[in-house]
């Protein structure tokens, strides 16, 4: 099967693709990477009128290294960030993230923005970057705006992204050098999206620390119980777990099976215990 065909524009500003996206006559999406789009288009799933490549503007593809955190354009690609080619805020953890997403030939196109814009549930950086209490900012006809990563995403390939607004930036607070990470990802062979993924980021010299469960039926669980616990030192195994029983009850509207809560606890666990070795 094919797209339906499309009419496809590349504008030199990001102005001037919020314009276009503000006033077309038809449904305008726009692409970048298009490593999502393009499939469903193909599966007829998505049959926008316009397509508005935002991939070349320079707005959207600069990387700023502040003495806090890192910006990272949206159009920054999975491979830049895997390769290290743009500043790493998070010791390592973007970095090795970002090279078990799919295959290298998606990761050179993909773009850190367009997997938040999407927010597939299995998806990696809407996990990795609200463990990181990362910021995205967005920016639409009235200018720009920012939002926490752990709140952005709602549901299933829902976000609180407005209908003329494009993801402009990602800004990624840097950990201390006493900052540990863990990160488990559990899917049936390299390259899928995962069955379950954990995330775990323990920053004690900045009195922070973060638990995610993503791939969760939904929008990345931020595990309060459990994260605090890190944060306090903990690594009583049974402490641990029953702290994670408690989080994973709480999300009750998630509606997990057996199965799956065992997958997400495993991967919480196998985390945590990478974060704390």
């Amino acid at each position: 099967m094919k797209a339906p065909a499309v009419d496809y524009v590349r504008p030199r500003s990001l102005a001037e693709a919020i314009d276009l996206l503000a006033h077309a006559p038809v449904e305008a999406r726009v692409i970048a990477g298009g490593q999502s789009l393009v499939a469903l288009m193909n599966l007829r799933l998505a049959s926008p009128g316009l397509l508005i490549d935002i991939a070349r503007l320079p707005e959207l593809l600069e990387v700023a290294d502040h003495s806090d955190a890192v910006i990272l354009g949206a159009c920054v690609t999975h491979a830049a960030i895997e390769d290290g080619r743009v500043a790493d805020p998070s010791r390592g953890l973007m970095p090795r993230a970002a090279a078990t997403l799919a295959y290298r030939a998606i990761r050179t196109r993909g773009t850190i923005g367009g997997s938040l814009a999407l927010a597939d549930p299995a998806a990696e950086w809407p996990a990795v970057l609200a463990a990181l209490d990362a910021e995205v900012v967005l920016y639409g006809a009235s200018g720009p705006r920012s939002l926490k990563c752990a709140e952005f995403a709602t549901g299933i390939f829902q976000t609180k992204l407005a209908q003329r607004e494009i993801v402009k930036s990602v800004r990624i607070p840097k950990l201390s050098g006493d900052a540990r990470c863990g990160y488990v990802k559990l899917s049936r062979k390299s390259g899928e999206f995962a069955s379950a993924l954990a995330v775990v980021v323990a920053d004690h010299r900045r009195g922070y620390s973060r638990v995610v469960s993503a791939a969760a039926n939904g929008a990345p669980l931020v595990l309060e119980d459990i994260s605090r616990l890190v944060g306090d030192g903990a690594r009583d195994p049974e402490a641990l777990r029953n702290a994670l029983d408690t989080d994973l009850d709480r999300a009750s509207d998630r509606r997990f099976d057996e199965f799956q809560r065992t997958l997400h606890t495993v991967a919480a666990m196998r985390a945590v215990q990478q974060a704390l070795a």
